[in-house]
């Protein structure tokens, strides 16, 4: 999707125009994958823009670099504090989405990355609907999720979203709209950039740590607000016949936020509409991070 850029970056530090951020050529990260990252939302809520859940997120960066091992200068404080400067300079107080990235540098080629510099940027521009509608179509991919035992599955990487980028292209040359991708023993893991929930009479579940999950900021809203509403929900294995049987199934994510899934290979699921639960839930959560629900008010940093 198209970026509308923005006036400032961050980094290594330092405000840059957007224009002039730029890294070398033999960027370590660009040729191996070796960097993390986190996407995080920003909403308008009432006289305000509201950064949703920013400390997780940022945590979560942070346990993400230990697992590489990825170590750069700046605290949690710090890459927070940076952050709500940056959507200041750039004046925005529209949807927008948060990109802080942690990546090892130029300092030659080859896979040891030893005494290389490792670089810290922040991005943060508007933001809209990744999907057009809040109804999508989708497809159990060819292409397995990544295994724990060969890929650190837990650090949001950016060498682990080559999987989840052949999976998401070869849906949509396929005409669908996402891409549903199956683990160890064939049971269900994610989206490809999404958490996935599957409701059967009336009750909630969602795989795993163990099913090769990145286990999401917005996923773990949804346990707690679902929790908090009453609802039945429990993490467990799925099998792919459990989709097609499922009355619904949506994703989450900070992108996709709460986002129903119609159809999955060609079969409808449920009604063939947004049910019921997946949208009390797409409501409920769409008032949380527009801060419209006083009990999760502390899961908002304002900007200004």
């Amino acid at each position: 999707m198209a970026i509308e850029e923005t006036e400032y970056m961050w980094m290594d530090g330092e405000f840059v125009k957007w224009e002039d951020a730029k890294v070398p050529i033999l960027t370590h990260a660009i040729h191996y994958g070796t960097a993390v990252f986190e996407g995080i939302r920003a909403y308008p809520s009432k006289d305000n823009l509201g950064v949703f859940r920013l400390k997780e997120h940022i945590s979560r960066l942070s346990e993400s670099c230990k697992i590489l091992p990825l170590e750069h200068k700046y605290s949690e404080s710090e890459l927070e504090q940076n952050i709500l400067e940056l959507l200041r300079k750039n004046q925005l107080k529209r949807s927008s989405y948060i990109r802080p990235l942690v990546y090892v540098g130029y300092g030659g080629i080859g896979l040891n990355f030893t005494g290389f510099p490792v670089n810290v940027s922040i991005t943060a521009f508007p933001f809209g609907k990744y999907f057009s509608n809040h109804e999508i179509k989708v497809c159990i991919s060819n292409w397995k999720r990544i295994s724990d035992e060969s890929m650190p599955v837990q650090a949001k990487a950016s060498g682990n979203y080559l999987n989840s980028v052949l999976a998401k292209l070869d849906a949509l040359r396929a005409g669908f709209d996402d891409a549903i991708l199956l683990g160890k023993n064939s049971m269900v893991s994610e989206g490809t950039g999404e958490n996935i929930f599957v409701v059967k009479d009336g009750e909630i579940v969602t795989p795993p740590i163990t099913s090769s999950i990145l286990v999401g900021i917005t996923r773990d809203s949804v346990i707690q607000m679902a929790r908090d509403m009453g609802m039945k929900i429990k993490e467990r294995e799925i099998s792919r016949i459990e989709l097609y049987q499922a009355d619904e199934v949506f994703f989450t994510g900070t992108a996709a936020e709460v986002t129903a899934i119609v159809e999955i290979d060609s079969r409808k699921i449920g009604t063939g509409k947004i049910g019921k639960i997946t949208d009390k839930i797409r409501q409920a959560y769409a008032d949380i991070v527009t801060g419209n629900n006083e009990k999760y008010l502390n899961w908002l940093t304002e900007v200004y």
